[in-house]
């Protein structure tokens, strides 16, 4: 059960990332539309990360549940802009995720 959140914020993520970079790759619409179709996939974005929270909170700190949000985004995110926007992935991705292993063990440090 306690992986469960974690599984929810990565779904979450995924929804996200298509609601604020998805229409990055079909410029040409219009911006009212891109705004619109964005809500409309953040709705589903919440029915993911607010059950995550929920549950999460009953096995790890709010500053902890903020940490595992921070690095499941920056995992999705990454793979998200090369698989589906073609971008580059650079070396400075894993010097950012490097980091972000830093701050994972200092906020479950005892």
């Amino acid at each position: 059960m306690k992986f469960l959140p974690i599984a929810l914020l990565f779904i979450s993520n995924i929804f996200m990332s298509f609601a604020w970079y998805g229409h990055l790759k079909n410029t040409h619409s219009a911006l009212w539309f891109a705004i619109v179709s964005s809500w409309g996939i953040a709705f589903f974005e919440y029915c993911f990360s607010i059950p995550a929270n929920r549950i999460g909170s009953q096995f790890f700190t709010v500053a902890q549940l903020k940490i595992i949000q921070e690095v499941i985004t920056l995992v999705v995110f990454s793979g998200f802009s090369v698989l589906y926007l073609k971008q580059e992935f650079k070396l400075n991705y894993i010097y950012a995720f490097l980091c972000l292993i830093g701050a994972v063990y200092f906020m479950f440090k005892k």
